[in-house]
């Protein structure tokens, strides 16, 4: 007789839930297509950064699927790959002022603190919440740097971590949740697209 009474209300929660974030997605996508870049921003680095960055996004992307995925073991293995190209990308190509050039080391130097870090966690929540991390900061790296001949997509979960909400970066439009994986795959907004000539 319980299991009867429970069953409804537990749908009832879910799908309260799935409506909060699919409520909090189109809230945000009024705001998407008004902060969306829509010229090409300048990248004017050197190539061999921007060859080199695009090694750290690809092990990005790599990261961001394992959690999607719910795939703590992948994530470890992608979180490594990342932090050997974070290690090495060179920044000192970059020709700008030293204080710019300090803001930048000291970007990359705490992204591979952090990929260290979210190795050592030993559950998929605190992984995640190291990616979290690590995905503002590369967002402040390229929002600096830029990323010639790519547009990346700065996307946000609202019901991450408590309803506190949480952005990851994508390649694509499309919405692959890393903060829940199957259970929210689709929940979330673009929340803002650098696109970089």
């Amino acid at each position: 007789m319980k299991l009867k009474i429970f069953l409804p209300f537990g749908a009832m929660i879910l799908s309260a839930s799935l409506f909060s974030c699919h409520n909090q997605g189109a809230e945000k996508g009024g705001e998407d297509t008004a902060v969306a870049a829509t010229t090409a921003l300048q990248a004017p680095y050197n190539d061999v950064y921007y060859d080199s960055l695009n090694q750290v996004m690809g092990a990005y992307y790599q990261l961001s699927a394992a959690f999607a995925g719910s795939n703590a073991t992948a994530a470890s293995a992608a979180a490594a790959v990342l932090k050997l190209h974070v290690d090495s990308l060179p920044v000192q190509l970059l020709q700008m002022d030293s204080a710019r050039l300090g803001n930048i080391t000291g970007i990359t130097g705490s992204i591979s603190a952090e990929l260290t870090g979210l190795q050592g966690e030993q559950d998929i929540e605190g992984k995640r919440a190291s990616f979290q991390m690590i995905s503002d900061m590369l967002y402040d790296l390229i929002k600096t740097t830029g990323y010639k001949g790519h547009t990346v997509y700065h996307q946000f979960c609202p019901m991450a971590f408590d309803d506190k909400g949480a952005y990851w970066l994508s390649e694509t439009e499309k919405i692959v949740n890393p903060y829940f994986g199957e259970k929210m795959l689709s929940c979330g907004s673009t929340n803002d697209s650098l696109i970089y000539k």
